[in-house]
């Protein structure tokens, strides 16, 4: 599905973020799996990841991220009437944990559901978000995405271990006098699905002992080139703009090496591409918003600048937005 935004529009008025205290380096791997240093920055670009404690929850890391988003906004949990959590590792099935933030924030009113769409969820979910209050059914909405993709892993298979890492971010999302999102671009192929699974994670009967996430890296990597170039180009042909039109591109960070291969495809300039994948990994659904809060952090997402964001993951799935970034209050 694509399509440019037609009715009022709806901008991010907040932004937040965590990720676990607890960082893991690639020395630290190397006392795990036959890796190094070397290996794993030739690969991936990736030097280090945060990694949650046994004790630590999705819920832990997703709160202080909407707790920050909601201040950045300038409201109060209380102000929330839909609330999305964009993730493949939920505290529990259920209660989901978006109940569990909606409860500890304070958003008693709101509307609450988790959302699987693999590594894209963050993009799927924003673009939910959207509808519902483009449409008037919500007034402001908390969308957030975050993974704790460390709980799933095999921690003795190399391939899986070095691209992954912990963390969430959270936006506010509500109406706006200018600015805002300009159109989405959501995509699905199962065909693909076995390439990134996670078995004995639900109905469907399992008989291995070995319930980790599991992937193809080569077809992944093959899929991901693909879709990332394909998706952002829809998105910006549908919205009537260029590549020179986009002053910041945030991609999902999963490989750097894939983010490369982007960028020389789309022809956007390296400096308007957003990068941490180096100091957080692949972190599924947090990834993009973590991606927002270092750019906005670098003086990058100032008024008025064209921001493009893609995502790609299990499912498989993809998924782009177009968004004006607007600082200030709404209406």
């Amino acid at each position: 599905m694509i399509g440019a935004t037609t009715g009022p529009r709806v901008g991010i008025t907040g932004l937040g973020t965590c990720v676990p205290e607890q960082v893991m380096t690639n020395a630290d791997l190397a006392k795990l799996v036959d890796t190094n240093d070397e290996w794993i920055v030739e690969r991936t670009g990736i030097k280090e990841r945060r990694i949650a404690t046994q004790e630590e929850a999705l819920s832990d890391i997703a709160l202080p991220a909407s707790r920050a988003a909601l201040a950045d906004a300038g409201v109060e949990g209380s102000d929330i009437d839909l609330l999305i959590v964009a993730t493949v590792t939920p505290d529990m099935m259920f209660p989901t944990t978006s109940a569990i933030l909606a409860d500890e924030l304070g958003a008693t009113s709101a509307g609450a559901y988790d959302l699987l769409a693999g590594c894209t969820g963050f993009m799927y979910a924003i673009a939910q978000a959207y509808g519902l209050l483009a449409s008037g059914m919500s007034n402001r909405a908390l969308v957030v995405g975050g993974d704790v993709l460390s709980k799933v892993l095999d921690w003795t298979d190399r391939s899986t271990v070095v691209l992954f890492g912990d963390g969430a971010g959270a936006v506010v999302m509500e109406r706006v006098e200018r600015g805002g999102f300009l159109g989405f671009e959501l995509g699905a192929d199962g065909t693909g699905g076995k390439h990134l699974w996670y078995p004995g994670s639900g109905s469907r009967h399992y008989d291995g002992s070995d319930s980790f996430m599991k992937m193809n890296g080569r077809e992944v990597f093959k899929f991901a080139t693909r879709v990332m170039v394909s998706s952002a180009r829809s998105i910006l042909g549908q919205c009537g703009k260029t590549v020179d039109d986009v002053d910041v591109y945030v991609p999902h960070q999963a490989n750097k090496r894939i983010i490369d291969h982007a960028v020389a495809k789309l022809g956007i300039a390296p400096e308007k591409t957003v990068v941490n994948v180096q100091k957080y990994g692949n972190t599924s659904s947090g990834s993009i918003p973590l991606a927002l809060a270092d750019a906005r952090a670098d003086g990058r997402l100032s008024d008025g600048k064209l921001v493009l964001m893609t995502g790609m993951g299990a499912g498989l799935t993809w998924g782009s937005a177009l968004i004006e970034w607007t600082e200030g209050a709404a209406q």
